[in-house]
């Protein structure tokens, strides 16, 4: 199944970030069925609080397509989206999201609030909890190891 190969490439730059110090979270976009565009976080090597995953894909991804609009283009990503990421998710138009671990703490797709469900542009199919325990443990083992 594509979908699983896809999330499994996004928890692959989930670990690079964690081997970096960063939260580990990554992204992808895919277009047609091929990856067009990969993010993982970099908030503290960019030391800005926009590095996010899923900002850094949709980055790639616009310039791979040499514009922002990203209609027709879905996003793996390993942790329920931010109110910035999910913003900037709505803006570029992505069709679809699909997401592993959902956030409970600042999650703005289902879990904390929904701004896909707020009608502030075109409708983004969401999924929520694909794969879900491998992109949790991803964030446990990360936060456990912080914690030591």
């Amino acid at each position: 199944m594509k979908s699983v190969y896809f999330m499994k490439e996004a928890l692959k730059l989930a670990e690079a970030a964690a081997a970096n110090g960063e939260v580990p979270v990554g992204a992808v976009i895919v277009k047609n069925g091929e990856i067009i565009a990969r993010g993982k976080n970099e908030c503290e090597k960019g030391k800005s609080a926009v590095f996010h995953a899923e900002i850094q894909a949709i980055k790639e991804a616009g310039e791979a397509l040499g514009g922002w609009r990203l209609s027709d283009c879905e996003m793996y990503v390993t942790l329920e989206p931010c109110a910035m990421c999910a913003g900037a998710i709505i803006n570029s138009r992505l069709s679809t999201v699909v997401f592993g671990a959902y956030d409970e703490r600042a999650g703005a797709c289902i879990s904390r609030l929904s701004l896909f469900e707020e009608g502030l542009g075109q409708k983004v199919q969401l999924i929520g909890g694909f794969m879900e325990e491998e992109c949790s443990s991803v964030l446990k083992r990360f936060f456990e190891e912080k914690r030591r």
